[in-house]
């Protein structure tokens, strides 16, 4: 069966149906109607357009139903216009002949579907590492809707209450929080000095200490050997150097990898982290009709100004967009990003933007590093929180290099100050001009990102004296 048969109209074809592929379907069909262009988008899971980033809150019980993390269902999408295949994979890309080979997952049945444009967004899938046991039952990745239905029924049909999470970065440390409120003993075995690698040591070592105050057992500096089998069949333990931890369930939390499979295949051109590369419309580079976008590329890093892969759903929604006004005859461009994250432990809350300490030495930049102690609010209001910032500048032009900040409530977002610097590519003397809001109940008279720039502008202008 095919469906390349000579066409009145061109035909988009998406590549994955969550953030990125269904924001550029949607994009594209509100600058172009059906009569002009067709759009057939194929999804391999049973969900589109839901927030992976709130499956750590589903798993914990603070989001009762995986329906709250769906933005837009299937029937909505084809109410729109959009002829959306759900539970349909495509296996084969074919450049040359401008078509796609997908197979229905449920009947087995196989077809082709020529395309006049082509988006790729097909996500990013969790790192598994080739060891012993790791494709056991109870060992979960999870990156999609079907991932966390996958883990939430081992969790019911564990036959005990003991979890062991692989990895600390920011997956590990969300999952390591959502299996202890789900009532379990959580052990996180980490290769790294300190949970959350993308901040530097010394402000994971405050994530370190609050997850311990969870009642997480942290393994840090210790890689995993392999995933030990019971009688049953399933995990029962993972091996970590001479140690085995018991485990019920195991979930790896070790990061996600661009899932390039088709593109790879068809010879597209990847980056050193396998991600597709694109130029500043997102379309593919060399290929004038085929635009990817999402965790599938890479993007360039505004600060460094080297290519990364970033797995996050605000920028492929971004992506997306831009995808869906160039497919659709308009123009739009992502220039990058800069590297913000936020997150949370309990109540501790952590971000980040910019570079770490190793990034900058990467980069080959020379730099100051600043850390201060503050508050959240001024310090005689009720509430006041005490709120840790670690800033960067260049040693030379004293330009924000990176921001890093751990706290209690009323901290992460305050990085978006920060984000908005970077982009604009401010000094820290400058940031300490900014009007940025001020009540007691809101900040100090200072605001932590100020306190922290003006140290940071004073080592800068120590450094020429």
């Amino acid at each position: 069966m095919s469906s390349g048969a000579r066409r009145d109209r061109e035909r988009l074809v998406v590549i994955g149906g969550d953030a990125a592929g269904m924001s550029a379907a949607s994009q594209a069909r509100r600058m172009k109607d059906p009569e002009e262009l067709e759009i057939v988008a194929f999804e391999r899971g049973h969900f589109s357009s839901y927030s992976a980033c709130g499956i750590p809150y589903w798993v914990g019980g603070a989001v009762s139903d995986p329906e709250q993390l769906i933005a837009r269902s299937p029937d909505e999408h084809r109410a729109r216009g959009i002829d959306l295949r759900m539970r349909t994979e495509v296996t084969e890309l074919d450049v040359d002949g401008g078509r796609v080979r997908a197979r229905d997952l449920e009947s087995g049945e196989e077809s082709w579907t020529s395309y006049d444009k082509l988006v790729i967004a097909t996500g990013a899938t969790p790192v598994r590492p080739p060891l012993p046991g790791i494709e056991l039952p109870g060992v979960h990745g999870v990156q999609t809707l079907d991932d966390g239905q996958a883990l939430i029924d081992s969790l019911e049909r564990a036959g005990g209450r003991r979890a062991v999470v692989v990895g600390a970065g920011y997956i590990g440390v969300e999952m390591a929080e959502a299996l202890i409120n789900h009532g379990f003993e959580v052990t996180v075995v980490n290769r790294g000095e300190e949970p959350m690698s993308t901040l530097d040591a010394d402000m994971g070592r405050k994530v370190r200490t609050a997850m311990e105050g969870l009642g997480i057992t942290m393994a840090n500096g210790t890689d995993v050997t392999a995933v030990l089998a019971g009688e049953d069949g399933r995990a029962r333990a993972v091996r970590a150097g001479d140690r085995e931890f018991p485990a019920d369930v195991v979930v790896l939390g070790i990061g996600v990898r661009p899932e390039t499979t088709l593109a790879r295949a068809a010879g597209l051109p990847l980056g050193v982290s396998g991600g597709l590369l694109t130029d500043l419309g997102m379309r593919v580079r060399g290929h004038r009709n085929i635009w990817a976008g999402g965790d599938c590329v890479e993007v360039l890093n505004l600060v460094s100004g080297q290519q990364q892969h970033v797995a996050l759903g605000t920028h492929a929604n971004k992506h997306g967009q831009v995808i869906g006004a160039n497919a659709g005859g308009g123009y739009a461009t992502f220039p990058g990003v800069v590297g913000t994250a936020v997150s949370k432990v309990c109540d501790l809350e952590i971000a980040r933007t910019g570079l770490r300490e190793k990034d900058a030495l990467r980069a080959g930049m020379r730099f100051h590093a600043v850390t201060i102690e503050s508050t959240s609010r001024a310090g005689y209001y009720p509430g006041a929180s005490p709120m840790t910032v670690k800033m960067l500048a260049e040693v030379r032009t004293g330009k924000l290099l990176g921001v890093q900040i751990v706290g209690r409530e009323g901290a992460a977002k305050r990085v978006d100050v920060a984000a908005v610097a970077l982009t604009a590519g401010m000094t820290v003397e400058q940031m300490t001009a900014l009007d940025l809001g001020y009540a007691p109940p809101f900040s100090p008279v200072w605001d932590p990102v100020l306190v922290a720039a003006r140290k940071a502008a004073a080592a800068v202008r120590a450094h020429h004296v």
